[in-house]
């Protein structure tokens, strides 16, 4: 029965309670640190099963009344307001008992690069980037530019952000992919609708601890930064490339003034893409012997179109359109596109048994 599997989430979440309140726990700082994100962790379930049981007794109690003169037809009615809370209730909790992805609640770096397009592409990296920081401030979320490339003509030929807040990733993770654009440049003369594409990649910010990376594995070069017209150019040797040989991936920052800070923040941002080469090597690994690949975040694949002149946003794998592309972009009202993405794949999970 579903109530038997929810009574360990219970238990323990009120074992968690007593031990916070216990003396030896309260001097502990770390081991209060742990149970309280444990605890926070199941939140969710705790009052959802809380509730669930709770209901499921109330039907109980009401069916016993059906036969009774007195109270029969009122429990009738109240049978028809709680049978499909309790439905509704049991699909809500399949989605909270689903295996939680470990990186949910961590935040990210937001990888934003031109593709194909030359100069359109670099203008629409900017577009999406000024769409994503609406969006993180529509969520409370802090963000912040970690590195950029200027395009000839404005906007990014790159750009990167750590964007700081609870469930960052859990709520961006699926922009990852290729983003095709379809408009007209503003350089173009007779009208003509161009395509572009741009690559998102969302990558979960990870401590030091939890990837090693030996110096003889890197080679570290300072150069003068440079910047588009003239812009963020300084005198000093403070920009920072780093180059993980056994990879080849190469990280570059010169925002900052300190060639210190600047080296610091490309060793974050080489990290972030060390634990997400691994965690695409995991779920690949997972999803091999499986029927259905849930999430598999590849960098390849189209995922979305942005049709300007038709007002249109389409995101190919759940096949959804929209005609609010304006009021996205403008507002970052990502969520009407979020929303049933996240859906979509939580009914995936579901079906096939596997990570979302």
């Amino acid at each position: 029965m579903l109530k038997d599997k929810l009574l360990p989430f219970i238990n323990r979440y009120d074992e968690i309670s007593s031990l916070l309140s216990s003396p030896n726990i309260s001097s502990d700082i770390k081991k209060m640190t742990e149970l309280s994100k444990e605890q926070s962790s199941l939140e969710d379930i705790y009052n959802k099963s809380k509730e669930y049981i709770t209901t499921c007794s109330n039907i109980d109690e009401n069916k016993e009344l059906l036969d009774d003169a007195d109270l029969g037809d009122l429990a009738k009615e109240e049978l028809k307001t709680l049978e499909p809370k309790k439905n509704s209730l049991e699909e809500e909790i399949k989605i909270l008992l689903l295996p939680k992805d470990p990186n949910d609640d961590r935040n990210i770096y937001l990888e934003i690069r031109a593709g194909t397009g030359g100069d359109e592409a670099a203008l629409f990296v900017a577009d999406l980037f000024k769409a994503y920081v609406r969006y993180a401030e529509i969520r409370k979320y802090k963000i912040e530019i970690v590195s950029q490339s200027e395009g000839s003509a404005g906007g990014f030929k790159e750009i990167i952000a750590l964007i700081t807040g609870k469930g960052a990733y859990s709520r961006l993770k699926y922009e990852g992919g290729t983003h095709r654009v379809q408009r007209v440049p503003e350089t173009e003369s007779q009208g003509r609708v161009h395509t572009s594409a741009i690559t998102v990649a969302v990558m979960p910010e990870v401590d030091d601890i939890e990837i090693e990376i030996s110096p003889n594995d890197i080679k570290i070069d300072v150069m003068r930064s440079s910047g588009n017209g003239g812009q963020s150019v300084n005198t000093t040797d403070s920009a920072v490339r780093i180059t993980h040989i056994p990879t080849g991936i190469v990280v570059v920052n010169q925002d900052g003034k300190s060639q210190h800070k600047n080296k610091d923040a490309a060793m974050k941002v080489l990290k972030a893409r060390l634990y997400d080469i691994q965690e695409q090597e995991r779920l690949a690994k997972e999803m091999s012997d499986r029927k259905s690949q849930v999430g598999s975040g590849d960098r390849s694949e189209r995922i979305r179109t942005y049709n300007f002149p038709q007002n249109r946003i389409t995101d190919h794998r759940v096949g959804l359109t929209l005609y609010r592309l304006d009021a996205i972009m403008e507002g970052g009202l990502f969520d009407e596109i979020i929303d049933p993405i996240v859906t979509f794949f939580q009914a995936e999970a579901m079906k096939a048994d596997v990570e979302i």
